[in-house]
């Protein structure tokens, strides 16, 4: 009997199904959203960014740039990339994806 390999548990775009992040890079799930429940992760892949501009968030003053799928351009949240309080600066360089715009895949 051959053994089943297990992939990473991986989450994609909710419209074309495109490998955007890793369970694993997750930090944080106690995050707000534009449209609800968002996670923050460490890391992404196959999106693109948008232009940066200062957003005034539920915790003060940062500099994000919109994530955008590489493949349909649907926007999954965004990026940090700078926090104007010293106790927001753990978020830098972080990416926030919207749960309602991800699924899983591989689990």
């Amino acid at each position: 009997m051959a053994a089943e390999l297990v992939g990473p548990r991986v989450y994609s775009c909710c419209h074309c199904r495109n490998h955007v992040c890793l369970h694993d890079d997750i930090i944080s799930k106690a995050f707000q959203g534009r449209n609800g429940r968002a996670f923050l992760f460490s890391h992404a892949m196959n999106i693109t960014l948008g232009t940066k501009e200062d957003r005034h968030l539920m915790t003060g003053l940062h500099t994000v740039a919109d994530i955008y799928c590489r493949d349909c351009r649907e926007v999954l949240g965004w990026k940090y990339e700078r926090a104007y309080e010293d106790s927001q600066r753990y978020k830098e360089g972080k990416f926030i994806f919207e749960k309602a715009k991800i699924v899983k895949e591989n689990w």
